[in-house]
């Protein structure tokens, strides 16, 4: 979990999977929401639970919930092409 001035810090994050798909999300801790998703535990996300495996292909940090909820709208709202412009022209985390 990041922490900056005594707040938590959230990411939202984009999966590429094995089928090249891509699955948008957010956390408080990417590390531990991506062991929750390889896992396959009760917490992972059902979409995922269906390939064999993903990577992460990008990642932004936002301070707040609120504001990581409404970013993580944003991306789910953007077809695939504009992701992968997205991806292409940032770093991920």
């Amino acid at each position: 979990m990041r922490v900056y001035n005594s707040y938590v810090a959230y990411t939202v994050y984009i999966l590429r999977t094995s089928s090249n798909t891509l699955y948008t999300g957010q956390t408080n801790n990417l590390e531990k929401r991506l062991n929750e998703h390889k896992n396959k535990t009760s917490k992972s996300s059902k979409y995922l639970r269906g390939f064999k495996s993903f990577r992460l292909a990008y990642g932004e940090v936002q301070p707040t919930l609120s504001q990581a909820l409404k970013r993580e709208i944003e991306l789910k709202k953007l077809s695939h092409a504009k992701k992968e412009l997205l991806i292409k022209s940032k770093s991920s985390v």
